[in-house]
């Protein structure tokens, strides 16, 4: 091992070299076989000036009193047999009877563990060994720490007969909680104005335990026509499992969502506001009173939307749901989704998704977090960037049609106007031609990137018959095939 200059100046107290460790304390003597001395900052070498390969530094005696609670805590993958801070000397005997002493008590848990006579030594040994001393949640931290952990412990049982009988508050396992999450939670409700918000691995997810856990076996539920694509498989494949039905209406048939209230025993509206891909909007204030006069929940999914641009819960929904992929992550580098309303309801939520997992990981929650702190300026310049798009397109030739809320053209233009304050970033057009023209255009784009998802800083550009319903669809696979061949002469 190689000791450069850099290493002497930053550390100026005497640091020493040795393959043989003694937990005795004893004083050293010097090395006869080597006859140097340690100056200031310097460092000796033993047994003839060669370094074994298990060297082990000795560390200045103040060094335990200067190691913060802190520090000390994050040295807890230190195994006993090599506690840095230990003083060494030259007795193996002593080094392997205080050793195995360390390992006997560590591996028995019942006692602080004891390898030296020294104070300092004993209290290192005791934190590097375990998580339970020099704990504490970092309260001053400007940012939001990062819990990377799956379980949590309590101090005695009666504490734990507490947690279970509801007088203590604790997660208990990972899978029901964790304090990172929870602030990402906290601010998603701020941003909604919600009592409470649950979030989850992804949109999917978060719509998926959703629907089962507010709408029972043998329910019936409305949606819309224009939707992502995945929730109307979910709810046309696997709810009828269950004996779910739907009725299916256009997002401005309020007739249409009059009939399914009158004819069915409707347990929940569920919709995009705006959707997916046509960015249609529905009149959340006049559905909400609809639905609630025949007893039925109503949910918005205002990903397109975002919580600044559109407030569905203070316009009467009583759940709204975000891919947090979007907007909020903002960054196209983390995968969540979240639900927020009342606690009642999301607490039912909550109690399904802790049986079925589908939990955010920390480190996830963090990006969520670190995506909410610019989310207003994002969105604002979004906003704006879309809308400029919009009118671009509206006035170019070779564009068949527009769809943006914020366009005079949409068809619920004076509804957005009404229930949004802005129209988001994501503009959806056609393109004068058919699939290999549309596929042309969007090969000769320079800066977008041919790629599912939005909301993040990345322009994004996506073709839905090919990136959303190409595959699967039988009588697709020859035009398919044509639309690659053609391609590959160009």
């Amino acid at each position: 091992m190689a000791v450069s200059s850099t290493f002497a100046r930053v550390f100026p107290s005497p640091f020493e070299c040795r393959s043989d460790p003694d937990f005795s304390g004893a004083p050293r003597p010097e090395n006869a076989s080597s006859g140097r001395k340690i100056g200031a900052g310097g460092v000796r070498s033993y047994g003839g000036g060669g370094l074994s390969s298990s060297l082990i530094l000795r560390f200045p005696p103040n060094f335990v009193r200067q190691l913060s609670t802190k520090a000390r805590r994050n040295c807890s993958n230190i195994g006993v047999a090599q506690v840095v801070a230990a003083s060494w000397s030259n007795n193996p005997a002593a080094a392997a009877a205080a050793a195995a002493k360390a390992v006997d008590a560590t591996s028995a848990a019942l006692a602080p563990v004891e390898v030296a006579t020294g104070v300092e030594e004993r209290v290192l040994v005791e934190e590097s060994c375990s998580e339970r001393l020099g704990r504490g949640v970092v309260s001053d931290a400007l940012t939001t720490p990062i819990f990377n952990t799956s379980a949590y412990f309590f101090k005695t049982t009666a504490e734990l007969i507490d947690f279970k009988e509801k007088r203590r508050a604790s997660f208990e396992y990972g899978r029901y909680g964790n304090y990172t999450t929870v602030v990402a939670e906290e601010k998603i409700s701020a941003l909604e104005g919600a009592e409470s918000t649950l979030i989850s691995a992804s949109g999917m997810t978060a719509s998926i335990v959703m629907l089962l856990a507010l709408v029972p076996a043998g329910g019936h539920i409305v949606t819309t026509t224009d939707c992502y694509r995945k929730t109307r498989i979910f709810i046309e494949t696997i709810l009828p499992k269950m004996g779910i039905t739907a009725t299916v209406i256009d997002p401005a048939d309020i007739e249409g969502l009059e009939s399914a209230l009158n004819n069915n025993k409707v347990t929940l509206f569920f919709t995009e506001s705006p959707t997916n891909p046509f960015l249609r909007c529905v009149d959340i204030e006049l559905v909400s009173k609809l639905c609630h006069d025949k007893g039925a929940l109503v949910c918005i999914d205002g990903t397109f939307a975002t919580p600044l641009n559109q407030k569905a819960l203070s316009l009467g929904a009583d759940i709204v749901l975000h891919s947090a992929t979007k907007y909020i992550g903002g960054h196209n580098d983390v995968i969540a989704g979240c639900i927020s309303g009342s606690e009642k309801l999301i607490s039912v939520v909550r109690n399904l998704h802790h049986i079925l997992g589908g939990l955010l990981n920390p480190n996830a929650a963090y990006l969520i977090i670190r995506g909410m702190k610019t989310l207003h300026l994002r969105v604002q310049q979004q906003n704006s960037t879309g809308l400029r798009m919009a009118k671009v397109l509206e006035a170019h030739p070779k564009v068949n049609r527009v769809y943006y809320p914020g366009l005079p053209s949409h068809p619920e233009h004076q509804l957005a106007k009404r229930q949004m304050t802005g129209f988001g970033g994501v503009v959806s057009f056609e393109v004068d031609g058919d699939l290999l023209k549309t596929a042309k255009f969007v090969d000769a784009l320079k800066i977008p990137y041919i790629a599912p998802s939005f909301g993040g800083c990345e322009s994004i550009v996506d073709q839905p018959a090919i990136m959303s319903y190409c595959f699967g669809v039988e009588d697709f696979e020859d035009l398919k095939a044509d639309v690659l061949q053609a391609l590959a002469t160009i």
